[in-house]
């Protein structure tokens, strides 16, 4: 029987960048240590660089707070990050001349899947990144969306 878990954290100013990648640190850790489950090091460099790419855009681009939320499914770690802006995110096409606004080329480039959806009020932004890797080191059922 899989283990399911969760953390949520809502964070307010820009400050909380650091606080949510330590969140994400603290929740893989006790995935680790609490639930016995393995965690590679690239899912832990990954989860946080999702993270801190994800709520920084909150941050930047939509008022008041975002909401942070971590969980653990099918072998997994679902990041979401909820906000006040109905925009949806703008993937740009890779471009190795632009500088800057690379944050969710990078976040869907380490993620299993990527999913942004409206709400009734703001939006919700979801990346899926597997725990563990293939013995070529790339992430377990790694695919781009």
């Amino acid at each position: 029987m899989e283990r399911e878990t969760s953390v949520s954290a809502v964070f307010e100013s820009g400050e909380d960048i650091a606080a949510s990648r330590d969140l994400a640190r603290d929740f893989l850790e006790a995935l680790r240590g609490k639930h016995g489950l393995t965690v590679s090091p690239r899912a832990m460099g990954a989860v946080r660089l999702v993270v801190s790419e994800l709520v920084t855009n909150a941050r930047k681009y939509a008022p008041g707070p975002c909401l942070l939320t971590l969980g653990f499914h099918e072998g997994a770690v679902e990041v979401t990050v909820w906000d006040s802006s109905t925009t949806l995110p703008l993937i740009l096409p890779p471009d190795p001349t632009r500088v800057g606004q690379h944050g969710l080329e990078i976040v869907r480039a380490v993620c299993h899947g990527f999913e942004t959806h409206r709400e009734p009020v703001g939006k919700r932004v979801k990346a899926v990144v597997p725990l563990i890797d293939e013995p070529d080191g790339i992430a377990a059922h790694h695919r781009t969306v």
